[in-house]
């Protein structure tokens, strides 16, 4: 499952460009929204290369099995995109103690071939007792050019990177992993890649592994070949796969496979997107969602917007295509009466960043406002 508390925390540290670790609550701060813990500091920045701004760690990632957590995240941030590498941070005792890396044969910095990598995804693999971690390796031209994954059996010890999507001249981004981790599912063990092909206006592409990530096929587009990014797929405890993404700011669409990801069903409209630029040419994440999933098998989407709750209340239109439910919020005021477990931005400004689902329990969604950037 994924950490939320952990992520919420980690998520701070995109926030000043300074910061010089990525921090965490202890096992104790997480057990309930009431317990207090100390913030403890997993791991820093250790590159001098000078293609980055360093004491940065950015934009992490965090996904739990039983007492293992393990974090990935942007290690040296570069200004234009990416960072010196990817790194890890786990916990094996349900985030009492915590080790620290970063991954081998991806960057030249950390033994690999490319300038830099971006988009740090993480996932587990019961079914082969793998641990997968997703990037986005970037050239000295600054190109996106595929999806690598590094894959650890503990959480410890990675090993070198994989080209797992792509590698084939073209440009990617806003790579996602996960996998089907119930053991009831017909695809249980099957592990998802999402990403876009930038250079074919932001094509929609799904890999699928069936090997603990070893090998990836061949990636395939949905029906009606969707455009967008940010897609972040879901499987549910019957195995059908859910992927909300923006459709390029202008809305939130998503699409799914309910084959193991031989084949994707066209998308369905979740919401129309109404929002604006943050003030200061902040980067926002404007328009792109963030999704998390209960144990039931619904699924809950987030993104930055300005309408009120009671204007756009109304769920989804029924249909037989997995969809996820739509609870908007305001991204823009603070009127609302159901508030966000952290207020959002002064209604004066007029902006926020995007929000992200922290926790679902019993079907009730906690948003939190920090969220996945606009770019590499």
């Amino acid at each position: 499952m994924r950490w939320p508390l952990a992520k919420a925390l980690l998520v701070s540290s995109m926030v000043a460009a300074t910061t010089t670790s990525v921090l965490v609550p202890t096992a104790t701060a997480a057990r309930g929204p009431h317990a207090t813990g100390a913030v403890i500091q997993v791991s820093s920045d250790p590159f001098t290369d000078t293609d980055a701004q360093h004491a940065t760690q950015v934009e992490p990632d965090t996904f739990s099995s039983g007492n293992t957590v393990v974090s990935a995240f942007q290690v040296g941030r570069i200004f234009n995109g990416g960072a010196s590498d990817l790194g890890w941070a786990t916990s094996t005792d349900g985030g009492t103690t915590w080790q620290h890396g970063n991954l081998p044969g991806l960057t030249v910095n950390q033994g690999g071939q490319f300038s830099a990598a971006s988009d740090a995804s993480v996932t587990f693999d019961v079914r082969h007792g793998v641990w997968l971690i997703a990037g986005l390796p970037i050239n000295s031209s600054g190109n996106a050019v595929g999806v690598s994954v590094n894959r650890s059996t503990d959480g410890l010890t990675w090993q070198n990177a994989i080209n797992a999507v792509g590698f084939d001249g073209r440009g990617f981004d806003k790579n996602w992993i996960v996998c089907d981790n119930t053991s009831t599912s017909p695809h249980f063990g099957n592990c998802y890649i999402e990403a876009d092909v930038t250079s074919s206006n932001n094509a929609e592409i799904m890999s699928v592994s069936t090997n603990g990530g070893q090998t990836w096929a061949a990636p395939v587009q949905p029906a009606g070949t969707p455009s967008g990014l940010g897609g972040q797929p879901l499987v549910q405890p019957n195995g059908t796969v859910v992927v909300p993404y923006t459709s390029n700011g202008s809305a939130i669409r998503s699409f799914s496979s309910t084959n193991g990801g031989t084949s994707w069903n066209a998308s369905v409209l979740v919401s129309r997107v109404r929002s604006h630029g943050v003030a200061g040419g902040l980067r926002s994440g404007e328009g792109l969602p963030t999704a998390e999933i209960d144990g039931s098998g619904k699924v809950f989407v987030a993104w930055q917007d300005c309408r009120l709750p009671s204007t756009t209340s109304s769920p989804a239109s029924a249909s037989t295509t997995p969809r996820p439910v739509r609870r908007p919020k305001s991204a823009c005021t603070t009127t609302s009466t159901r508030r966000p477990t952290a207020p959002p931005p002064p209604a004066s400004s007029r902006s926020a960043s995007s929000p992200a689902p922290t926790a679902v329990r019993a079907g009730a969604l906690r948003p939190r406002w920090p969220g996945r950037s606009a770019s590499r």
